[in-house]
């Protein structure tokens, strides 16, 4: 288990050295993540929410990396969520 021995329970509570560990998008989606960024105007706080939230959608779909289409789910969520 990923989270495992840290004091974590969610992929909620993962910090800045969490998430370059276990929510670093592939290629793709790292794009796809800077194109949102740049179009939505989203903060750096958002980015780390959307990875968060991609990196949660990619556990239910049982992947170990984050895939663009994870990123464009996550980023769907947070579009509603404004």
């Amino acid at each position: 288990m990923r989270l495992a021995g840290r004091r974590m329970t969610c992929n909620a509570e993962m910090g800045s050295p969490e998430l370059r560990e276990h929510a670093r998008p592939d290629a793709a989606g790292a794009a796809l993540l800077e194109r949102a960024m740049t179009r939505l105007g989203l903060s750096a706080r958002a980015y780390t929410r959307v990875l968060k939230v991609a990196r949660t959608i990619a556990d239910l779909e049982g992947s170990e990396t984050v895939a663009a289409a994870h990123v464009a789910e996550a980023v769907q969520y947070r579009s509603l969520d404004r």
